[in-house]
């Protein structure tokens, strides 16, 4: 054991005023994620464990931990769409992670306009730059090391139509940087913001 090293055991506690996990691991693209229930009441939410997952065909995930209202509304109806949080758009995000009940229309509460999709039911986010429309391919309760389930789910779903305001795209290329994409980090109420600023780039490199 080293001084200048903090060590725990999880499942002994951290010893720290606040859980750095999410700290750690970050910051993490938002799951802001619309979804339709199957009696038509509509809900937005943002979620903090979301990534990419495949590239052929494009998959995403976000888990749900406890049994809230978006994942049931996936279940019911298979279908939801996945809406970039950007930093014009941050206190709307805010504001619809309000734990409201399950007949509360967060685009409502949040001051968002619903956009008709193409392809799914779902609507998307009017005023969000990008949208991806998906498909629920699969929803997998996680589990720990005991083989018990931990009363959060993994949905993954297929992305079957793409939403991309056009002055992002330069020379046909996405411009990541100018989409103002906004991350969560860790601790109570940290996020961060992507900019010019924080670019570089390195090329993969051939071998041998």
């Amino acid at each position: 054991m080293t001084d200048h090293i903090h060590f725990y055991e999880p499942a002994q506690g951290h010893g720290l005023p606040h859980d750095p996990f999410n700290a750690i691991v970050g910051p993490r693209p938002i799951g802001w994620i619309a979804t339709r229930s199957g009696d038509g009441v509509l809900n937005l939410a943002p979620y903090s464990f979301f990534n990419a997952f495949n590239y052929t065909p494009p998959l995403i995930g976000f888990s749900s931990i406890g049994r809230k209202d978006t994942l049931r509304n996936i279940e019911q109806t298979g279908e939801f769409v996945w809406n970039l949080a950007t930093r014009p758009l941050a206190e709307a995000m805010n504001a619809s992670c309000a734990p409201a009940p399950p007949e509360v229309d967060e685009f409502a509460l949040a001051g968002l306009t619903p956009d008709a999709s193409r392809i799914v039911k779902v609507p998307r986010v009017a005023e969000s730059p990008v949208s991806f429309e998906c498909r629920r391919t699969q929803i997998i309760e996680l589990q720990g090391l005991n083989g018990e389930g931990v009363g959060s789910w993994l949905v993954l779903g297929e992305v079957v139509g793409v939403h991309i305001a056009r002055h992002l795209l330069v020379d046909g290329v996405y411009d990541t940087a100018a989409a103002a994409a906004i991350l969560r980090g860790g601790g109570p109420a940290d996020y961060f913001e992507i900019g010019p600023d924080s670019l570089f780039q390195m090329r993969r490199p051939s071998y041998p």
